[in-house]
């Protein structure tokens, strides 16, 4: 099957410095949500990994966390699109977890969830964290400029690319979109394998 694996907060939807905290807090970057829609219509499927660490700290709760994504698939709906599963670390920094990035927890979830291998699956996120996390289970890292990595000058860039070997920039995920079509001839083919539930 044709899989990506996006980041959320900061790739999917603005980044906040006092975290996304309610459905009204979240708010799609431009162009986002057409490129996650062109994915689908192309043959992929989408997943999420997010770290969610507000949890942890009693920012917000999980009614709260399943309205933001209740909200994300109905602005996807409106463009044909859609999120298969989201996959999220509740834990603080501090709690001793295997999911929340930079560890690969979370993607071993994912590649459980689905039966596959992760290998060459493509990752996409504006962190080292998110990068780091999909390498280590295999994944080819794309790192979009939006988010936390727009405040990056080159040498901030450059320090990424360093660091996780392979990886491509990109603008924003739209672009990011542009590249993996562009390189992927048969994703312009309709492949409709067995739908996934989704993962709260």
């Amino acid at each position: 099957m044709k899989l990506v694996i996006l980041d959320r907060d900061g790739t999917l939807n603005e980044d906040r410095d006092d975290f996304v905290k309610s459905p009204d807090e979240w708010q799609p970057i431009p162009g986002a949500l057409e490129a996650v829609a062109r994915l689908c219509q192309a043959g992929w499927h989408v997943a999420v990994a997010t770290n969610q660490s507000g949890l942890a700290r009693g920012l917000f709760d999980m009614g709260a966390l399943n309205e933001m994504h209740l909200k994300m698939n109905r602005l996807l709906a409106q463009h044909a699109g859609r999120i298969d599963a989201v996959f999220f670390c509740p834990h603080g920094p501090d709690d001793g977890c295997d999911c929340r990035k930079p560890l690969p927890g979370l993607f071993h979830q994912i590649a459980e969830h689905y039966g596959i291998g992760l290998d060459g699956v493509p990752v996409v996120g504006d962190t080292l964290r998110d990068l780091q996390a999909g390498a280590a289970a295999g994944c080819r890292p794309h790192l979009v400029l939006t988010g936390k990595a727009a405040r990056l000058d080159p040498a901030g860039i450059q320090h990424i690319v360093s660091r996780v070997p392979g990886t491509v920039v990109h603008a924003d995920l739209a672009a990011f979109v542009d590249h993996l079509l562009a390189s992927s001839p048969s994703s312009s083919i309709p492949h409709f394998p067995k739908a996934a539930g989704g993962h709260d």
